[in-house]
């Protein structure tokens, strides 16, 4: 059986009546067709549905929180920031995998179906178990790692800014998971390292301020490393800050092809500078 594959949510025509809601000024009753799943209590997952009032522009975590709040308090799902910047309200919204804090009703439709991220052990509801991935993104070393002398101007370690553009893109990285749990490597291979923690990795293997890019390299050049994306696009689809993931995997393999990321050229798209 083909594995499944990060689908475009199909709403042209529900979208359409809720955005026409929206000129209108008026609410929208929104179906919410949320999965469910105790392991503690329940044998297998369910699907419930949920009817709201929804403002177009209000979003898909707005939503949720009129079901927690209002309906069904045992409702469990993550968030924090409400902003698009903690990662933690990541789901499968209308099988694509989303951020709720960041997708308007109006783009969705009035019909909305709500799935924990694949490919990890579901906890309850729409929290699943993100050890592993985490444990994946350590592995990389995530962190900055210099032993040479302070400046001894007493100042920071300085890069130019052409230095700074070749790793910019995957400063971006929050952690969602969007990215490796949008992966058909990863359904198939829970070993594979995944998009997210090669792009913490990018970060650092192209900062010329870091000394460990080449034992990151080594860690990387494996079968469950670089070598087991499929070039598929998926992670790039997926991340809500637009990361060229696939891009940063391809630079990370030939940096160790060609023996170190001082040997890549990390070209800029055109209208990186005009985007800001």
């Amino acid at each position: 059986m083909a594995a499944p594959t990060q689908s475009r949510p199909g709403v042209a025509g529900g979208a359409a009546s809720v955005r026409a809601a929206a000129k209108a000024g008026a609410h929208s009753r929104i179906t919410l067709r949320i999965f469910r799943f105790n392991p503690d209590t329940d044998e297998k997952p369910v699907y419930r549905e949920y009817t709201v009032d929804a403002d177009p522009t209000d979003r898909v975590l707005d939503a949720l929180n009129q079901v927690k709040w209002y309906e069904d308090g045992t409702l469990t799902y993550r968030r924090s920031c409400a902003h698009g910047i903690c990662g933690s309200d990541a789901m499968r919204i209308n099988g694509v995998n989303r951020l709720a804090c960041k997708v308007l009703i109006r783009d969705v439709g009035n019909s909305v179906t709500i799935e924990p991220l694949m490919g990890f052990r579901v906890i309850k509801d729409m929290v699943v178990d993100m050890e592993p991935f985490f444990a994946q993104y350590r592995s990389v070393m995530p962190f900055l790692i210099n032993d040479s002398p302070v400046p001894t101007d007493g100042r920071e370690r300085r890069q130019t800014v052409s230095d700074r553009e070749k790793f910019d893109d995957t400063t971006k990285c929050i952690l969602c998971a969007a990215c490796t749990t949008s992966c058909p490597s990863f359904w198939a291979d829970d070993n594979f390292v995944g998009p997210a923690a090669i792009v913490n990795a990018h970060r650092f293997i192209f900062d010329s301020r870091d000394g460990s890019g080449d034992e990151r390299l080594e860690i990387l050049n494996d079968r469950e490393g670089v070598w087991r994306c499929r070039t598929i696009f998926n992670c790039t689809e997926a991340c809500p800050r637009e990361i060229r993931i696939t891009k940063a995997i391809g630079e990370v393999k030939q940096a160790i092809l060609k023996g170190g990321a001082h040997n890549v050229t990390v070209r800029q798209p055109a209208s990186a500078h005009a985007a800001g």
